[in-house]
């Protein structure tokens, strides 16, 4: 299973980061409708993509301390 991270959406596309740092465009059509910028997705066997709630709750928080550390 591949694993991205949405960038930003430009037009009909999904701007999405590959776990080599890469990005890739990656039809809206194909991901799930409440895709969002900073979700973690990942594509399974059938080409399908899902959420990953908890990595994007990761993620988030991750992000969140950093954030946090920068302004103490």
């Amino acid at each position: 299973m591949k694993k991205y991270i949405v960038d930003r959406f430009e037009g009909e596309y999904a701007v999405c980061e590959k776990e080599d740092l890469t990005l890739v465009n990656i039809l809206r059509s194909k991901l799930p409708a409440e895709t969002k910028e900073g979700d973690c997705l990942v594509e399974k066997d059938d080409g399908s993509f899902y959420i990953d709630i908890e990595a994007t709750k990761d993620r988030k928080q991750q992000i969140r301390r950093k954030l946090d550390s920068l302004f103490e």
